[in-house]
């Protein structure tokens, strides 16, 4: 009897815990808007023209997008070729973007035109 208390309490114990779990992962996804740009230029691009050109000849560079909400300027990390064509489409122009800071860096999960 003892030991079936205290596997129902331990069972107990780890379900919660595995509920738990996917709820504090979830957490860490947040959204930010702000004009895309690149990781060189920053919020100030450098080559005369358009700021879409800059931003797509500092990537041919090898320059990372960015985000620039505000004063900060976030570099996007990009895991799929998707979301690098929506980055694309949406040069120097207002996106929202959803993913994980980690300092200056988001890991982008989703990019779409800002509302």
């Amino acid at each position: 009897m003892r030991f079936a208390r205290k596997f129902a309490v331990s069972l107990a114990s780890t379900l919660l815990a595995a509920a738990l779990i996917p709820a504090s992962f979830a957490a860490k996804i947040q959204t930010f808007t702000g004009t895309v740009s690149d990781a060189m230029c920053g919020a100030k691009h450098m080559m005369p023209g358009e700021d879409a050109a800059c931003l797509r000849a500092c990537i041919q560079k090898g320059s990372k997008y960015a985000l620039v909400v505000g004063e900060k300027v976030y570099t996007l990390d990009v895991k799929d070729k998707a979301t690098l064509d929506q980055l694309d489409k949406l040069a120097a122009a207002k996106a929202t973007v959803k993913g994980e800071a980690d300092g200056d860096t988001i890991e982008v999960k989703s990019v779409a035109p800002a509302k």
